[in-house]
């Protein structure tokens, strides 16, 4: 196969696999909950786990990891570039913000870009995640986590790398992110955002 056709391919499949609502899908097989409609109205494990409870909450945070770390995997094995390879990283991530399956109202996309940059950069992932434990142990908020991780993004991508193509994208995952967070931190301004 073509490696172009083959990372323009991957680009398609990252998207519609990063779109998969694990979040809705467990909630609703498990307790028959809709978890949109529930907490923060949000499919994430987070909330899933406040409004459904633990056995989904930790399927969904497992399946959203995986769902973003495995299309990278898929497309390193096929040769394709390093740029296409950002590309298809991209992909995961929106599928997951806006799925198509749920008229493009999904995640906030931490777990899924995590599983992400695990596969694309371990050592970005692992930096981050120690921000990320180390804010939520701080502060008890899972949004503080999400959001003092994805802010130091940038920075760690330049720390790690050094490379402006791939700070730009690490930059953008950042803005995707945070952007995801404005009703968190609006209830953390106001102080009625909800302790993990």
């Amino acid at each position: 196969m073509n490696v172009r056709v083959a990372g323009i391919g991957m680009v398609f499949a990252a998207y519609l696999v990063g779109a998969v609502p694990f979040g809705l899908l467990f909630s609703k097989q498990i307790e028959g909950i809709d978890p949109r409609a529930k907490g923060s109205g949000n499919i994430g494990a987070t909330n899933v786990l406040r409004v459904v409870g633990k056995r989904a909450a930790v399927l969904t945070l497992v399946c959203d990891v995986l769902k973003g770390g495995v299309p990278i995997a898929v497309s390193r094995t096929l040769g394709i570039s390093e740029g296409m390879l950002l590309i298809v990283s991209l992909a995961v991530v929106l599928g997951h913000i806006f799925p198509v399956y749920l008229r493009f109202k999904g995640g906030k996309g931490v777990a899924t870009a995590f599983g992400m940059f695990l596969v694309l950069s371990p050592q970005v992932a692992i930096i981050a995640f120690a921000f990320w434990l180390g804010s939520l142990l701080l502060s008890k908020y899972a949004a503080v986590g999400a959001l003092t991780a994805f802010g130091a993004l940038p920075f760690i991508a330049f720390y790690v790398a050094k490379e402006p193509v791939f700070i730009l994208f690490a930059s953008t995952i950042s803005l995707l992110v945070c952007a995801r967070h404005q009703d968190n931190i609006r209830r953390l301004l106001n102080g009625t955002e909800k302790e993990v």
